[in-house]
């Protein structure tokens, strides 16, 4: 077992769900009012019914460093949200005959290791076997650093083949870079003028398009993460390498619309849409399931550079829900939850948020490496000038908030660590379990 800091959106309710306009708009106002006040998240969320926008807020700044506020129509990076969008164009060319889904690559990527057996529909159902090109290890070394289509289709054609065409699913991002390569040639069009052509102008989706270096001035946002004191600037990844894997921008509404035409027919022919929506090993073209207590819904996450989003439609009530985000420390699973909670009049609760000050020199007694017998990972435990930093085996580095007496908090991942220094072990709490852990 393998605990994910980094919670996937799912949501689930255990009792009836009955679908009210009804919305009680003030107490949702102020649940993003206590997230702002506290500083915990900064972003845009947006709901739809029948294709009419019921619900939309705007929390937090665009831009910091020069105190621009964000508003409804601020840009965000979606990152695999794009997915479902290149998944749309796919499908397009195949209901045109440029395209098959049970072609292969080997016309186009020759020296793609097994491509003359990944289809097009292994690369949308995450099934080739190509490793994901942001597991490589000097990722973070050259993403910031813009990449042609030559030099892309070498690296992912260097790194081989993780397991053989259709035996499994495993997440990769280079499938979609690959399939942004393959809707170029096909159509002989940029990928930026298909996304126009296709999506964008049909719909008159005004505040999206494939993004570039993020530009303040057109209201896109810059992104963040704490730093243990305060917001820090993000990188930029160069939107020459997620390409169709995660360089679109958008906004809340927008993400909303798209949704709602997709589900309604309005971009793909009724047999399109139901092999977006066919999972196998829980990947669809471009779509994940979302179960809603008896409903099952359809979307995708997006995560980039600090920025995160997440969609999602519900064709049994015709509900459609979008969050952008540039920034949080709060768990935006419960962020998306309290929101639907508020549609279908489920209870939630305003979060109240409170924090103890702890004096630096204890810290030093929590450092250090601990282990588990329970799960196959460390932890190690440092410390940032008066932030205490913990990091899984694998897992990005995070900062850890006291909220009481050898009590730690990190709550975009729902997660407590209770230090015993005395014994030297500490008790993780995520997600209904207790792991005990002894440091080495």
């Amino acid at each position: 077992m393998k605990i994910n800091f980094l919670t996937i959106l799912s949501f689930l309710f255990i009792s009836q769900i009955c679908f009210s306009q009804d919305i009680d708009i003030d107490k949702l106002d102020h649940y993003f009012d206590a997230l702002e006040q506290s500083n915990k998240f900064m972003g845009n969320v947006a709901v739809s019914q029948d294709g009419e926008l019921i619900y939309i807020n705007t929390i937090g700044f665009s831009d910091i460093e020069n105190s621009q506020k964000a508003d409804t129509q601020t840009k965000y990076r979606i990152g695999s949200i794009s997915k479902t969008f290149t998944s749309v164009l796919v499908l397009k060319a195949v209901e045109e005959h440029k395209l098959k889904l049970n072609q292969t690559l080997e016309k186009y990527f020759p020296k793609l290791k097994n491509a003359d057996k990944i289809t097009i529909q292994h690369l949308l159902m995450h099934r080739s076997g190509i490793p994901n090109i942001t597991n490589d290890k000097d990722y973070l070394k050259w993403n910031t650093q813009a990449k042609t289509e030559k030099e892309l289709t070498e690296l992912i054609s260097e790194s081989g083949s993780d397991f053989e065409p259709d035996q499994k699913a495993e997440y990769s991002n280079s499938n979609f870079i690959l399939l942004t390569f393959i809707l170029e040639k096909t159509f002989q069009k940029s990928y930026a003028q298909l996304l126009q052509s296709y999506i964008i102008k049909p719909l008159e989706l005004k505040n999206t398009k494939l993004g570039s270096s993020i530009n303040t001035t057109e209201n896109e946002s810059l992104s963040y993460h704490f730093d243990g004191k305060d917001w820090a600037l993000e990188n930029e990844t160069d939107m020459s390498i997620p390409l169709g894997a995660g360089s679109i921008v958008s906004i809340a509404s927008d993400l909303v619309q798209f949704s709602d035409a997709l589900f309604n027919g309005e971009l793909l022919k009724e047999e399109s849409l139901y092999l977006m929506q066919k999972t196998k090993d829980n990947f669809g073209m471009g779509l994940f399931e979302t179960p809603f207590y008896n409903k099952m819904g359809y979307g995708h996450t997006g995560g980039i550079d600090g920025f995160a989003s997440t969609f999602s439609h519900f064709s049994d009530g015709k509900i459609s829900y979008a969050l952008v985000s540039n920034a949080s420390t709060y768990n935006l699973n419960k962020i998306s939850i309290a929101v639907l909670s508020a549609i279908y009049q489920k209870p939630y609760e305003i979060p109240e948020f409170s924090s103890y000050k702890v004096n630096p020199e204890e810290l030093d007694d929590y450092l250090g490496v601990y282990a588990s017998n329970e799960l196959p990972l460390k932890i190690t435990v440092s410390k940032e000038n008066k932030t205490l930093i913990a990091q899984a085996t694998g897992q990005s580095a995070f900062p850890l908030e006291a909220t009481e007496k050898d009590k730690f908090k990190f709550d975009q991942a729902s997660l407590v660590i209770e230090f015993q220094p005395a014994e030297n072990t500490l008790t993780l709490f995520q997600g209904g379990g207790e792991y005990k852990f002894t440091k080495e």
